[in-house]
């Protein structure tokens, strides 16, 4: 029971992967469309970027912590 929680746990990682890509390929499409926009895009990027991708650490962490502590 353990496995089927953490693997449930571990499908957050499927919309963070799908989000992260998405606001990539939207940046970039913004910095072809106005190049002079790059620095802006690119922190605002980043900063998005760092804030997804925590969604799919805390899904590990917790998938990890329904193997190994056992719910």
């Amino acid at each position: 029971m353990n496995f089927l929680a953490a693997a449930i746990a571990i499908l957050a990682v499927i919309p963070s992967a799908i989000g992260e890509a998405w606001l990539i390929s939207r940046a970039i499409d913004g910095i072809a469309r106005n190049p002079e926009a790059y620095s802006k895009l690119r922190s605002s990027m980043i900063l998005g970027a760092a804030l997804v991708e925590t969604t799919a650490i805390y899904a590990l962490l917790v998938s990890i912590l329904c193997i190994f502590m056992g719910m």
